[in-house]
């Protein structure tokens, strides 16, 4: 008989921005926030965005876990994938639940204007789907999103 993983790590939130770390006491510093992006001509590379993914987990998701990453067009071609291990430790006796941040330092191409996605998975199953509009200098800004 296999075992069967019934983790219940969550993502708490996800997001784009221009820098993220971590201090040495463990507190998550984020910098520029964005969910849009303005060229000024397609096609385009935004250089060395941080994808900042804040995981909430339990006893139960200690151990190594796959994380797969997929940048999709607006056109739902995906444009590049990259999967990687997430281990998680044991945390500390009396701790309940544990952060697990996660950090990405990457660059995003862009191959013509309108909705991105960075669909996130976490051992095969969706975790998060972060949205990026990408708007050239001929469209106008909409209301609302942050530009980077």
């Amino acid at each position: 008989m296999r075992a069967v993983y019934v983790g219940v790590m969550q993502v708490s939130f996800a997001l784009f921005a221009d820098a993220a770390n971590l201090s040495q006491e463990g507190k998550l510093n984020i910098l520029g926030v964005f969910d849009a992006l303005q060229v000024a001509t397609l096609p385009a590379v935004h250089p060395r965005a941080h994808l900042v993914v804040h995981l909430k987990g339990t006893q139960l998701d200690v151990g190594t876990h796959t994380v797969t990453l997929r940048w999709i067009n607006p056109h739902g071609s995906e444009l590049w994938t990259s999967t990687g291990e997430l281990n998680v430790g044991a945390p500390p006796p009396g701790i309940s639940e544990m952060d697990l941040p996660l950090i990405a330092q990457i660059d995003l191409p862009m191959d013509s204007a309108g909705a991105y996605t960075m669909s996130v998975s976490i051992d095969g199953d969706s975790a998060s789907d972060i949205p990026v509009q990408v708007r050239t200098a001929q469209q106008p800004g909409s209301k609302g999103s942050m530009v980077s």
